[in-house]
């Protein structure tokens, strides 16, 4: 290391020591809750931070907030942070367009614009014009855009929207031949897609309204239905088409097939196996739904039809999944006729159009597609840019081209016109840059965990990197839900970089990189290999030498949350930072808010013995030790996030900041009018990454 840098690393270190010994918390009042799991007595003072509208809790909200931002804004180079990630952030973005008839559509961002802004054009030649802007829809861009459907001929228009980041959404309709705005609007509406019959209405997932306002945001979320909203009438008049009385935590999705021959129900427990159900709407002496794929052992998705045949991907039988043709009037696995058959890499999903199959394909977490006749033929394996991440394959049957994205982690988001006969791709759009992509370099590596298990990391960083166990390292993974950590661009971790930062991200099990058996290695009892998958990860980095544990940060959102909750709390050692992010940090209640109750096919229960005695070992918030050196820590989470309420964070914070041991920051960012992540205004999300970079970098004592 150049020896006139060591003088500024000591004196940011000998500062931020200085600043985080005088730190002092809100005093968190602490009730006697005592709690039997089991026989065994589990005790939960800070329960009442779980009333997120309590009086008391936005005041300790507040205080904790206090603390934060008074920290945060002695970081002396926070600003110069804040104005390099606004100048990144400035660039402009386009979606990928989608055909509507005569009418491309398509969403644009100028740069800094808080929501992006969906476009209508007529064909390639058409000039653009903003056709909802939901930049309008609030003065601070907190109303974003959800579901949007054309109707059939396009003359209508439905969108959902989201306030605060919350999960609850609205349907609105527009007229679209007139470009005017109908009296309908739907309500009390989650988790949903919308779905058009003709231009005569559509179906939409929806809940009765809740019976306390108030609680909302928190309380149980019970008794998805799928209704029929027909164009011009009251939400009240809406046709009920499917509800389950007996079973009201399960999740049900439902759609018409491109011909509108066949309702498709998709119906979960939670967030793995699911169960299909059709109606076929030109048999009139259909009465109701038929069960196609039982549940709840496998995951299955409905493709499209072939006539009176169904198309699904499934994984039955087949970890890395298949796709089959079947019949729905003798649906048993016995009669499938295999279309595209399992293969060494992961199936992840399948797209239709032009006639065509379109198979996404993972390879160590990256993109390859194969596009197949309905007969299962390979026709052309797609030629991408490179290592990373393509979406939006697929389009309407009677269309011969369309436009998919492609991005890695120096590659932002480029959209491509693809020709469905030449299998050839044509660059239709490009961001301008203000970085350099050529100054970056990705490196996949494989290292082994614990029980000798290989798994892969992409280590991107700054051309020159020197292996000398000093560059400040942040290290990322999710690990569940089936969920695939693939190679996705962010202006945020190229400012990191910019820095001498390394970016790492984790493939652990849990997720689906390499199927069924990969997510089911990092589930329920199994849920320890997740942990030490990411652990390995960190001692790798250091074994390797491209960082030490005082300039190791690790970071994480959701399940990811956990994630970094769980490992601090193991091996609080081992790393410098860590940002546990609206996490699921209390595994002994999660179940009991809103949508909670869908993971416990993932987690387990702490409601079942045999579940609660593996839950209890790696609860984040029930293995906080009092005097324990904690890594300097900075939560976050925000006051609207009704998938994983903030009570989880506001619980660990106050149980972190009695237990720490040691000087080190143990902070909470409690962000307003924001919710699980989706739809955050760019403001917010430059702010929120200022202050993550600038805490990371401070505590790790490094200078800008």
């Amino acid at each position: 290391m150049n020896k006139k840098i060591l003088p500024l690393f000591a004196i940011a270190a000998c500062s931020s020591l200085q600043m985080n010994a005088q730190l002092k918390y809100p005093e968190t009042r602490k009730v006697d809750q005592t709690d039997n799991y089991f026989g065994k007595s589990i005790t939960d003072p800070y329960r009442w931070l779980e009333n997120d509208t309590a009086a008391e809790t936005t005041q300790w909200v507040k205080d904790e907030n206090v603390v934060t931002q008074l920290y945060l804004s002695k970081i002396p180079f926070r600003q110069k942070i804040h104005e390099r990630l606004t100048n990144l952030w400035n660039y402009e973005r386009i979606s990928a367009p989608t055909r509507e008839g005569k009418w491309l559509a398509f969403y644009k961002n100028d740069g800094l614009q808080n929501q992006s802004v969906l476009y209508v054009k007529k064909g390639f030649e058409g000039a653009p014009e903003a056709f909802i802007n939901p930049n309008n829809l609030s003065t601070d861009g907190t109303v974003a855009l959800q579901a949007t459907a054309f109707s059939k001929n396009q003359k209508y228009f439905a969108f959902a929207t989201s306030s605060s980041g919350s999960d609850w959404q609205e349907i609105n309709i527009v007229d679209f031949e007139k470009r005017t705005s109908l009296k309908d609007k739907l309500q009390y509406v989650k988790f949903t897609d919308i779905s058009w019959k003709g231009d005569e209405g559509f179906y939409y997932s929806g809940y009765e309204r809740p019976k306390d306002e108030a609680t909302k945001y928190s309380a149980k979320t019970e008794y998805q239905k799928i209704y029929f909203h027909k164009i011009g009438t009251e939400q009240s008049e809406d046709v009920l088409i499917y509800e389950d009385k007996e079973h009201p935590l399960r999740y049900v999705g439902g759609g018409l097939t491109e011909d509108e021959r066949f309702l498709v129900l998709s119906i979960s427990e939670g967030t793995d196996g699911s169960e299909i159900k059709i109606k076929d709407l030109k048999d009139k002496n259909a009465t109701g739904f038929i069960t196609i794929v039982p549940g709840f052992k496998t995951n299955a998705a409905v493709i499209d039809n072939i006539g009176d045949k169904i198309i699904i991907q499934t994984n039955f039988e087949a970890p890395n999944n298949k796709v089959v043709l079947l019949d729905p009037k003798h649906p048993e696995a016995s009669n499938w006729k295999v279309l595209i058959p399992e293969q060494k890499q992961t199936l992840q999903s399948v797209g239709s159009g032009g006639g065509k199959l379109f198979a996404n394909y993972l390879k160590d977490a990256c993109t390859e597609i194969n596009q197949y006749n309905y007969e299962g033929k390979l026709e052309h394996v797609v030629e991408l840019p490179g290592l990373g991440t393509a979406t939006g394959f697929g389009c309407k049957k009677d269309e011969n081209s369309f436009f998919y994205t492609f991005t890695s982690y120096t590659y932002p988001p480029t959209v491509f016109n693809y020709n469905i006969k030449s299998g050839k791709s044509d660059l239709y759009a490009k961001p301008q840059l203000k970085f350099n992509p050529d100054d970056f370099e990705t490196k996949k590596v494989f290292y082994p965990s614990k029980d000798g298990t290989q798994v892969p990391m992409y280590i991107t960083y700054k051309k020159g990197l020197k292996l000398d166990g000093n560059n400040p390292t942040m290290l990322y993974a999710y690990g569940g839900f089936n969920i695939n950590m693939t190679p996705a661009f962010s202006v945020s971790n190229i400012a990191f970089m910019e820095m001498g930062g390394v970016y790492c991200v984790a493939n652990i099990r849990g997720g689906g990189e390499y199927g069924e058996d990969w997510h089911r290695a990092g589930m329920l009892a199994n849920k320890q290999n997740v942990f030490d998958d990411f652990i390995a990860g960190a001692e790798y980095l250091i074994r390797e030498k491209y960082t030490s544990t005082p300039k190791l940060a690790i970071k994480g959102g959701s399940n990811g949350g956990l994630l970094i909750g769980a490992c601090l709390t193991e091996r609080p050692d081992l790393f410098g930072v860590a940002i546990p992010q609206v996490g699921v940090l209390d595994m002994l209640r999660y179940h009991k808010f809103t949508v909670g109750w869908g993971w416990a096919v993932e987690y387990g229960s702490s409601d079942n013995e045999e579940q609660f005695n593996y839950l209890i070992k790696y609860s984040p918030l029930h293995n906080i030790k009092k005097g324990t050196c904690y890594p300097a820590t900075m939560i976050t989470t925000a006051d609207h996030d009704d998938r994983v309420v903030p009570a989880h964070s506001f619980k660990f914070a106050a149980t972190l900041q009695e237990a720490q041991g040691c000087d080190k920051p143990t902070l909470i960012r409690i962000d307003s009018k924001a919710g699980h992540g989706a739809g955050k205004p760019t403001s917010k999300s430059i702010d929120e990454q200022t202050d993550i970079w600038s805490f990371v970098l401070y505590n790790m004592g490094v200078k800008i």
